[in-house]
């Protein structure tokens, strides 16, 4: 492949990327693993460099991948349904009451590729470019009703309004492609050091929300004369933002590799269009993630895996305010005097997500001269505590366990087919609903994915 060609891939692939729709809903909403082989192990193994996707998951692995161009794509499948059981208020007494629903969220399949390639310098030291999507969250929720009074004590009787919200189709869609640019250098022959510059894209957009306008800053600042403008149904908007990542490789000995990797919480501009609905006027950062990992290499055929991840979600105000802050509000009628605790504000509410601790197990099994074949299990509690459930309707980030699979087949040296294959099982919460406390809202999902990619060395 000559030069030209090998960036006219990039270009075709980056474009693509860039008009995905990536809608993962993983741990938490990151993806289980970066790269093929990587997925196939259940996202284990920083500490066993193997593609040049790899310095994603630890930027110090880049001298040790060879000079590889790896491009691929997975088909991503999130099955998300929520129930809201019947109530006892139906929208009276200052309740807002949803449904009873019982609803499966459409757009259920994306295409979502990524691209990396690798160089070798002298003196022991390599750099990589590599895009990819790492994290999402899509729902798309058609039909359902909500009940309440629209003008509180006014003269209004209480009303049902089409939609989850009574606001008509409700639903999220957060887009995330990240571009690394990575150095990394041999430090001795046990240890490498790498970093990476993190430059990211988002893009989103919500719709069905609009019932929360009595809940925004610009509504109680203008003292409910003022209604917000930025809160729903304003199409795709986009943000920008950058952050850096970085990473240790140690093989201490032939049998053992040691990885760790650390990536900054990327500080992204706000979104505009939905400065009403986040905290912090739009502000959507994206938050930082640590991982450490143990490569165990039991045989010339076998290695495994021992990998750690933990995700600071409850450090992005937008992510992780609990919605109880709404309740300070001074226009939510439950005596608060805050108005930065109404949606906007700078401690507005949000979907009060916990920080998420995630265990990897992986395996590697050389069979042969053509095949390899890996698997593995990841286990992470969802991060939704069950007094959060209405707003995180729209994100129902449920599943807990990923079974993993897939294989690598190498007819001519150097160059590679990969397959990786996931299921994540059906996991349920449920909790009372904010706005109700005489109904419970059940919300499940699972998940299967099918990806692919192709290798080449020069």
């Amino acid at each position: 492949m000559n030069k030209k060609s090998t960036w006219l891939t990039t270009l075709a692939v980056v474009a693509g990327l860039c008009a995905a729709s990536s809608a993962y809903a993983t741990n938490g909403y990151f993806t289980h693993g970066n790269g093929t082989k990587n997925k196939a192990m259940a996202g284990s193994g920083i500490a066993l460099p193997e593609d040049a996707i790899d310095v994603t998951n630890n930027p110090a692995v880049a001298p040790f991948v060879g000079d590889q161009l790896v491009f691929g794509a997975a088909l991503f499948s999130p099955i998300r349904k929520y129930e809201t059981t019947a109530s006892q208020l139906n929208g009276n007494f200052g309740a807002f009451t949803i449904g009873p629903n019982k609803i499966k969220s459409d757009s259920n399949y994306f295409v979502i590729p990524h691209i990396a390639r690798s160089w070798q310098l002298a003196n022991d030291a390599a750099w990589a470019l590599s895009f990819y999507g790492r994290g999402g969250m899509n729902t798309d929720w058609k039909g359902g009703t909500a009940t309440f009074d629209p003008d509180g004590p006014g003269p209004a009787p209480v009303m049902t309004f089409d939609g989850t919200y009574g606001a008509g189709k409700a639903g999220v869609n957060l887009n995330q492609a990240f571009l690394d640019v990575t150095w990394a250098k041999k430090i001795n022959d046990n240890v490498s050091f790498g970093i990476s510059a993190v430059l990211v894209a988002q893009m989103f957009k919500a719709n069905g929300v609009g019932s929360f306008a009595g809940f925004t800053e610009t509504f109680a600042a203008s003292g409910g004369t003022v209604m917000p403008g930025s809160l729903s149904n304003n199409g795709t908007d986009w943000s920008y933002g950058a952050g850096v990542k970085v990473g240790l490789h140690a093989p201490v000995s032939d049998q053992v590799s040691i990885g760790v990797s650390y990536q900054s919480k990327i500080y992204m501009s706000e979104l505009d269009d939905y400065a009403d609905l986040f905290a912090e006027q739009g502000d959507f950062d994206i938050p930082a993630d640590f991982k450490v990992g143990i490569t165990f290499h039991a045989s010339e055929k076998l290695a495994l895996n021992f990998d750690y991840q933990y995700v600071w979600f409850s450090k992005v105000d937008s992510v992780g305010n609990p919605i109880q802050n709404l309740f300070a509000c001074p226009t939510a009628g439950a005596g608060g005097m805050d108005l930065s605790s109404c949606l906007g504000g700078d401690n507005g509410g949000g979907f009060g997500w916990d920080d998420v601790s995630v265990f990897k197990v992986g395996a590697k099994y050389k069979a042969g001269e053509d095949w390899t074949w890996r698997f593995g299990y990841s286990y992470g509690k969802q991060p939704i505590p069950n007094d959060q459930m209405t707003f995180n309707i729209l994100a129902p980030a449920t599943v807990e366990s990923h079974l993993t699979a897939g294989f690598t087949l190498e007819r001519t040296p150097g160059r590679q087919f990969n397959m990786s294959f996931m299921y994540a099982p059906n996991k349920k919460v449920s909790g009372l609903q904010n706005f109700d406390p005489t109904q419970n809202v059940i919300f499940e999902m699972y998940q299967w994915e099918v990806e692919a990619s192709y290798s080449l060395r020069f």
